[in-house]
């Protein structure tokens, strides 16, 4: 991984293939789609609704209001070739009361699958991490989620004991990587 960088305020990290860096209102279509791939089990308020919602606009409209700021947030992932944005991978905030201790987080097109990158853009994720200073990170999986747990593994990630169950979406698998 080279070092992270700074685009205005922006923290831009780049790897082999990849660059990851803040959204572009014209990526919203990017998002969007990876909205109508999810998995059917994932949880619907993570999915389109009946309503159409959330639409490109409100995609738009979500990438607008995002300010820049020195947590990494969950940056776009683009092919460094072609220009293409093909998912996200960063860190977000835990909601499971561990202060100081953020979730990466990592979505790509089904057409990005099995190509190494949610593995190649968590490894700079992990790196800037460290890099801030974080001594821990989490991560939450759906225990169907056998691609995104064999990511997590190569980076090192373990399983805690605690799951959160859910006969509907699957069980939440709790993971943690000290860095």
């Amino acid at each position: 991984m080279e070092h992270p960088s700074a685009c205005g305020r922006a923290i831009v990290l780049e790897t082999e293939r990849l660059l990851l860096r803040p959204w572009r209102v014209s990526e919203a279509v990017v998002q969007h789609e990876m909205w109508t791939e999810r998995d059917p089990r994932v949880p619907p308020h993570r999915r389109i609704g009946a309503d159409g919602r959330p639409t490109v606009e409100d995609v738009e409209d979500w990438i607008r209001s995002r300010s820049e700021s020195d947590f990494l947030g969950l940056p776009a992932a683009e092919l460094k070739g072609s220009g293409d944005v093909i998912g996200y991978c960063g860190l977000i905030e835990n909601t499971h009361g561990r202060e100081n201790e953020p979730e990466l987080a990592f979505e790509l097109l089904r057409r990005a699958w099995g190509q190494g990158y949610a593995t190649e853009a968590s490894w700079a994720v992990l790196g800037w991490a460290q890099a801030s200073g974080y001594r821990r990170l989490w991560a939450t999986v759906r225990d169907w989620n056998a691609a995104s747990r064999g990511v997590l593994a190569k980076l090192g990630f373990i399983q805690t004991d605690r799951v959160e169950p859910d006969e509907v979406h699957g069980d939440s698998l709790f993971m943690t990587k000290q860095l």
